[in-house]
């Protein structure tokens, strides 16, 4: 359970800065979780790797533009303010760098105060509470004056903010995109329908307990920061139904995956229709009840991700599929690669 057993050197070349043309051409290393056994695919090839009869979910939520650039009221320094979860009203939950010019009562200036941001308090993982004040519609001046929030080791600009969306993007509120997704296109969701697969959605807002590093050496004491998920009836009742009759359930991407374990977890093992807070932490030991398999991207070392695929799949097969994707230089993090854990 030491947080170094999910190291890993990873070259810094691997890391890819730019998303491919076609969102499908990337390539799928194919994991037997039984075996350890891998194959090498490109995306496309997943039709041939999924079922009739199975289920397919994937996290529709929407990255907003969720970095803004603003200055102090009273010194003018540059502050820049990542939004992570809207609270009560107009009240966010943020990160802000420098962090230390930033404290109870600061005021911050974006837009040249078309919007205007009180800070209430310091939150316990280093964040902020800030009171937002502006005149009209809060996301159309987010998408006047915001960015997006691209992860901090892609150093290139993206030419189309849309490609750091997925296809089927649909209900706002994420601070960074569910990446598992970003390889699908209209066409191959259309091509898997026709092949008898199930296609289900959930929404999980993806937050700072997604990305947050692991900074305890006994991975067991790492709390994980809560995100908000949505899961409906109709979906519930297909997902249950899946299950009943013994077929398969993959997730696409690690959110859906914690969504879906959340509610059986606290549904003792059903799905129902739920909405609310997850801090739901998956590593090694973990007992699944939702999902058999799993659409995922190459992850960040000694990340809770890392563990969470190590869980579903083994330490040493992960490691192993991590070393192999490394020596036929697969591209990884957010614009990389996909795996496929079966």
């Amino acid at each position: 359970m030491n947080v170094n057993d999910y190291d890993f050197y990873l070259p810094e070349e691997l890391i890819a800065q730019t998303p491919l043309e076609d969102r499908t051409s990337s390539r799928l290393l194919h994991l037997d979780k039984q075996t350890g056994m891998l194959a090498h695919h490109t995306f496309s090839d997943l039709l041939h790797l999924l079922q009739a009869g199975d289920t397919l979910v994937l996290n529709n939520t929407r990255v907003i533009p969720a970095r803004l650039f603003g200055v102090k009221e009273d010194t003018g320094a540059k502050i820049e303010v990542l939004l992570l979860k809207q609270e009560a009203g107009d009240v966010w939950e943020a990160l802000v760098k420098p962090g230390k010019r930033v404290k109870k009562g600061t005021v911050i200036l974006f837009g040249e105060g078309l919007l205007k941001a009180t800070c209430l308090e310091e939150t316990p993982v280093g964040g902020r509470k800030l009171q937002f004040e502006y005149e009209g519609i809060f996301p159309e001046i987010l998408d006047q004056l915001g960015e997006m929030p691209l992860p901090p080791y892609i150093k290139e600009q993206l030419d189309d903010p849309d490609r750091y969306q997925t296809v089927f993007a649909k209900h706002r509120g994420s601070a960074a995109a569910p990446t598992a997704g970003l390889h699908f296109t209209e066409e191959i969701l259309k091509q898997i329908e026709q092949k008898g697969v199930q296609i289900a959605y959930i929404t999980l807002h993806v937050g700072l307990g997604t990305f947050r590093p692991v900074q305890v050496d006994n991975i067991e004491e790492h709390e994980m920061h809560a995100e908000y998920y949505e899961l409906d009836k109709e979906t519930a009742e297909l997902l249950n139904k899946a299950k009943q009759d013994g077929r398969r359930i993959i997730a696409v991407g690690t959110t859906s995956c914690r969504t879906l374990e959340t509610v059986t977890r606290d549904h003792h093992g059903r799905f129902e229709e739920s909405s609310g807070w997850t801090d739901i932490f998956i590593y090694p030991g973990f007992p699944f009840q939702a999902i058999s398999g799993l659409i995922t991207n190459f992850h960040l070392p000694k990340s809770t991700l890392m563990m969470l695929v190590s869980a579903l799949a083994g330490r040493e097969n992960i490691m192993q599929a991590y070393e192999e994707a490394i020596k036929e230089k697969y591209r990884f993090f957010s614009f990389g690669d996909a795996m496929i854990i079966l």
